[in-house]
């Protein structure tokens, strides 16, 4: 690309037999090379916002690869927290359900020895009661012996 002091540096041989006029072509030059050189400056500028935007655009897709690996990272976290505690919480149950029934096995045994207990007590008491029968029959045997020997007396 040619550039604004190239232009302004550039020199035609004159001729002057119809030739141009050498003001004219001078002030068109300058002119020219003022419109040139803006035009140069801008190309340039929008050359290293280009060059910038390209750098940010690769800076922000590098963010967008992080968050995107950070997504799935967190999503496969997540499910396996997931399953863990699902995990978890069946062994829980299990565990729960097996002390429920070790409670219970143990709690029907109690009640398996209490009912014995309860009906060896309630033989006890039919054998003291029979006892006592007996002894209160054999007192009123006497009495009634007694009576009869004080009767004939």
């Amino acid at each position: 690309m040619i550039t604004p002091l190239e232009i302004e540096n550039k020199r035609f041989s004159k001729k002057n037999l119809n030739g141009y006029n050498p003001d004219e072509v001078d002030d068109f030059l300058d002119e020219l090379t003022k419109d040139y050189e803006v035009l140069y400056k801008n190309f340039n500028e929008s050359g290293d916002k280009v060059e910038k935007l390209n750098k940010d655009l690769e800076k922000y897709k590098n963010i967008e690869k992080t968050l995107q690996e950070t997504l799935i990272l967190a999503q496969d976290t997540a499910k396996s927290v997931k399953e863990n505690a699902e995990t978890e919480a069946k062994q829980i149950i299990k565990d729960a359900e097996l002390q429920a029934k070790e409670s219970l096995t143990e709690i029907e045994a109690q009640i398996k020895e209490k009912r014995k207990e309860l009906e060896d007590l309630k033989k006890q008491f039919d054998v003291y009661s029979a006892k006592q029968e007996s002894l209160l029959l054999a007192q009123l045997e006497m009495l009634k012996d007694t009576n009869k020997g004080k009767d004939e007396d």
